[in-house]
């Protein structure tokens, strides 16, 4: 097992990675200890691991909640059906809500437990990479509104995460593929030495060599990890993890939640935000190439959706980054370098989305 310290100072939380964490319940029991315990997971991950983590807790008060399968779900209503049960259920202040599953179930789970009583500890025991590599790690929890994804969340950190790589063995392709875009991320905005690691070994992770998993989780979470305790509440550099969603959210809305999945939407994104990087003269042209054949060697989709380009640039606009409207993007200066930027018209953006040649 490794594990990766999030520093922020009485808030500070581990992330253990390793094979059998769910099974292993004298572990579970000592990384939570609230007497109290909602465990929110979903259809496809609780035939597969519920029964090994609520057993681990056999001496404790355990409710559960499932949900159905899907980004639709992520929803002011689910919402609501969560803090209805922990009130029926009389949970206090010092109980946690424990996520056993992917992004959906994480983002739901910490933002009931942020609002429950003003605030109760809540555990992320995330079963899909892009989960363990990404949203389980930072606090950032939320629903989507139908018009924006993520528009109504809060900052809400969790008290510990606990990513099994033996779940991904039972994840389906088109998943891992997804989660790959997430890490993919970390070496575009910060780390080349990554960026080329991935080159090398994207075969090994699609054929969920466990040591290469366990390597890449590792990388990816000490990489959010820095960014996260220098800047917990993206005002400035944790703005640059939103490589490439500023366009995957405005794909995702449009194309009906759940229609394509948040990390292809994203490797669509990244590839449009090198385009516009390579436009507006900050990244190197021979640098597109390596980033698009990355992309693709993960088996994430190049090709825009077929949605009107004009309907893309519109929708990017109600973008959490936007201020004073004007719409701010990540852009890339070199593979392993990214920045904010604000000076990008809708019309240079419409231009290069107009053009974009996705493979």
């Amino acid at each position: 097992m490794q594990t990766v310290q999030v520093e922020l100072a009485e808030r500070s939380y581990p992330i253990h990675i390793g094979a059998g964490l769910l099974s292993d319940g004298d572990f579970l029991r000592d990384q939570i200890r609230s007497s109290q315990l909602l465990i929110v997971t979903n259809a496809t991950v609780a035939p597969l691991y519920l029964d090994r983590v609520n057993n681990a807790f056999s001496d404790r008060q355990v409710s559960v909640f499932i949900l159905p399968d899907g980004e639709q779900e992520k929803s002011l209503p689910r919402f609501g059906e969560i803090i209805d049960q922990l009130v029926a259920e009389r949970f206090h202040r010092d109980a946690t809500a424990v996520a056993l599953g992917g992004g959906v179930v994480g983002d739901l789970t910490g933002f009931a437990a942020a609002s429950y009583q003003r605030g109760i500890d809540f555990a992320q025991l995330p079963t899909t990479l892009l989960a363990q590599v990404d949203s389980s790690v930072g606090g950032k929890t939320a629903v989507n509104h139908p018009a924006a994804k993520n528009m109504i969340g809060a900052f809400h950190q969790p008290s510990v995460v606990i990513a099994d790589i033996d779940t991904l063995a039972t994840l389906a392709d088109r998943e891992l593929h997804a989660g790959l875009a997430e890490v993919i991320k970390y070496g575009l905005i910060m780390d080349a030495e990554f960026f080329h690691w991935l080159e090398d070994n994207v075969g090994a992770l699609l054929e969920r060599d466990p040591a290469a998993l366990q390597y890449a989780i590792a990388v990816s979470c000490r990489d959010k990890a820095a960014v996260v305790a220098a800047d917990e509440r993206e005002r400035g550099q944790r703005a640059l993890l939103n490589l490439g969603h500023t366009f995957g959210h405005a794909i995702e809305a449009l194309s009906g939640y759940g229609k394509i999945l948040h990390g292809e939407a994203v490797a669509i994104g990244m590839a449009l935000a090198a385009e516009t990087s390579v436009a507006t003269g900050r990244l190197p042209a021979e640098q597109l190439a390596p980033i698009r054949q990355l992309i693709e060697s993960a088996g994430l989709p190049l090709q825009l959706p077929p949605l009107p380009p004009g309907d893309i640039v519109e929708r990017m606009g109600l973008d959490k980054k936007v201020q004073q409207g004007r719409l701010r993007l990540v852009l890339l200066d070199a593979i392993g370098a990214a920045q904010l930027v604000d000076d990008v018209s809708a019309e240079q953006i419409l231009e290069v989305v107009e053009s974009y040649g996705g493979g």
